[in-house]
């Protein structure tokens, strides 16, 4: 019995753990996608299906991203892969040239972190 009540002791600490360890719930891709085609302009340089062939892509160096290759670059937070969705927001929230990247791609701070989210979902999901 007093192997159970020490368990129990032990739930809130473990549940803490868990609620924790537990990533955030996904974007909504509509809702991204509506940011990316209305506030964010997103599609001035990274195209509007998300292919790196924006009005504005031709004058820019280094490339806009494409979203449908999935080919990221950028490795914001060293975790030695590039292109996670933590990398992702990164670039959103800061901007691609503090990371070695296109200084012409704006840190969006005005976005909320729900916003990027969404945007997150939708640029994966412009994958081919």
């Amino acid at each position: 019995m007093k192997v159970v009540r020490n368990l129990f002791k032990l739930l809130p600490v473990t549940l803490t753990m868990f609620a924790i360890a537990t990533p955030a719930a996904a974007g909504d891709a509509a809702a991204g996608k509506a940011i990316y085609d209305g506030k964010g302009a997103c599609g001035t340089c990274h195209g509007a299906t998300g292919a790196g062939d924006g009005a504005a892509a031709a004058a820019l160096n280094p490339k806009p991203a494409s979203f449908v290759t999935a080919a990221f670059r950028l490795d914001t937070d060293g975790d030695g892969q590039a292109g996670t969705d933590a990398d992702l927001a990164n670039v959103m929230k800061n901007g691609g040239g503090k990371y070695g990247g296109n200084a012409a791609m704006p840190g969006r701070a005005d976005f909320s972190d729900a916003e990027i989210s969404d945007l997150v979902v939708y640029i994966r999901s412009l994958k081919q």
